[in-house]
């Protein structure tokens, strides 16, 4: 299952999760590493170590895809682009991040927050 896993995130992304030798660049250099749980690098080594529950970590949907761990990783590893495909696996499987209807002041919110949000964390 864990190899099926990591397949399914080369497929979709074309990155090479083992390229990754965890310099941490990415995670110093994300504007978002405060608020997430695990650090992008840390995201990378549980799926390089191939377990499942990556797809339950809190930070794949706290990255807001800047693509900035993309221009600073040495080894092209690209772990936005790979957090996309980890929210994508868990989109497919019928789990959606967010409902609607709990939002609130949605009049408020500039149409591209909730394109951006609907894309994002629902399916």
């Amino acid at each position: 299952m864990a190899s099926e896993l990591i397949e399914k995130v080369r497929s979709i992304s074309g990155k090479n999760i083992y390229s990754c030798y965890q310099c941490g660049m990415c995670s110093a250099s994300c504007p978002m590493a405060p608020f997430m749980d695990l650090l992008p690098h840390q995201v990378i080594r549980l799926l390089q170590l191939g377990n499942p529950d990556v797809v339950k970590v809190k930070s794949i949907w706290v990255c807001v895809s800047c693509m900035t761990c993309t221009d600073r990783c040495p080894r092209r590893v690209d772990p936005g682009t790979i957090f996309e495909a980890l929210r994508l696996l868990t989109l497919r499987k019928g789990i959606d991040r967010i409902r609607y209807k709990d939002l609130r002041d949605l009049h408020e919110a500039p149409s591209m927050a909730l394109i951006a949000v609907s894309r994002k964390m629902t399916g």
